[in-house]
């Protein structure tokens, strides 16, 4: 049993966090829910709380019929500025199940931290976090030494804040890392709610094979390419430039609200010259501007590049799968793919 939910709401009042937990802790559903299994909602489902979408997805897909699931990142909403509201908080303290990705979001963090919620399952710990910055295992010869001390700076300001002990989070855009993490949510899940166990196992099967798929797709159409360097505003797709062997140079670091550095633009200008790069790729959730500038100024073309951190109007695809695919398209054509 959570002892954090028995603490009265007044021991609570110096934090809103905490004792917004221990608000809810007084409601009839979390009553129900000391066994940490299903039906605490009263519908027979497991109430699910995702902390943005790639979480979503895999609690919706995996869970299918038998849960219940909400999402802290609404549509619309870049994640890794997001702040809790009241709400927000108070529905950490009513799920039966959590699923987040620690060090994506901060105050998610410390709001799930505490929660005390015992299904609580951080998607890092399931597969093997990197570290990756736009400079990372890429060098462009002696033409660059006098800009190495900017870049380092470039690097450190990219990892600052990210992940555990500077760790890139964004695993989710590599189909293979995802699908590690699906199947350890699948377990996680049977462990929550055990009578519907085989299901969420047909469901976690169906899912990989997908993701399996969706792998070969990319490891097919990024195979043989004109180049093999692509720029985009930051540096969510060092999982995937890994796993298909790209090299991903980014404008703004690990964090898409950065700004670059002169030097930086500058760099990027003799990578874009030097690697025939001929597109520069924004994103949905995150002002294209900066994107714009450089590419205006290298006489590039800009495109979309999903880091699917949300799904919108704007989104290339309804879902995971399809936006995925929207982007590897978008790579074929801008890496010049055979």
């Amino acid at each position: 049993m959570n002892v954090r939910r028995l603490i009265p709401t007044a021991a609570l009042a110096g934090s809103m966090t905490l004792g917004l937990v221990a608000l809810s802790a007084c409601s009839p559903s979390d009553a129900a829910d000391d066994g940490g299994g299903a039906g605490a909602k009263g519908d027979g489902k497991l109430a699910v709380v995702a902390s943005f979408y790639p979480m979503q997805y895999l609690a919706e897909e995996i869970g299918g019929t038998h849960v219940s699931v909400s999402t802290l990142t609404k549509p619309g909403v870049e994640p890794h500025e997001l702040e809790l509201g009241t709400r927000q908080a108070a529905q950490l303290g009513e799920a039966d199940y959590i699923l987040y990705l620690k060090g994506l979001q901060p105050a998610v963090d410390e709001a799930i931290g505490a929660a005390g919620v015992k299904h609580t399952v951080d998607a890092a710990t399931l597969t093997t976090l990197e570290k990756h910055g736009s400079e990372v295992g890429h060098s462009h010869g002696d033409e660059h030494a006098g800009d190495e001390h900017a870049a380092d700076e470039h690097t450190d300001e990219a990892h600052a804040g990210e992940g555990e002990a500077g760790t890139d989070p964004h695993i989710w855009l590599d189909p293979v890392k995802y699908a590690e993490v699906a199947k350890g949510v699948g377990t996680s899940l049977e462990k929550a709610d055990p009578d519907n166990a085989a299901a969420y196992r047909k469901n976690t099967t169906a899912l990989v094979d997908r993701l399996t798929t969706l792998d070969t797709a990319f490891e097919q159409g990024l195979a043989d390419t004109s180049t093999k360097t692509f720029i985009t505003t930051h540096s969510a797709f060092g999982y995937l430039a890994e796993r298909y062997g790209l090299t991903q140079e980014s404008i703004s670091g690990l964090s898409p609200e950065s700004e670059p550095s002169p030097a930086r633009i500058k760099e990027l200008r003799s990578i874009a010259t030097e690697d025939k790069v001929g597109t520069v790729f924004f994103e949905t959730l995150v002002s294209d501007k900066t994107a714009k500038t450089v590419a205006a100024d290298g006489g590039l073309r800009t495109d979309v590049l999903d880091p699917l951190e949300g799904i919108t109007d704007k989104s290339k695809g309804a879902d995971y799968v399809e936006v995925m695919e929207s982007n590897l398209a978008a790579l074929e054509k801008a890496l010049g793919a055979k």
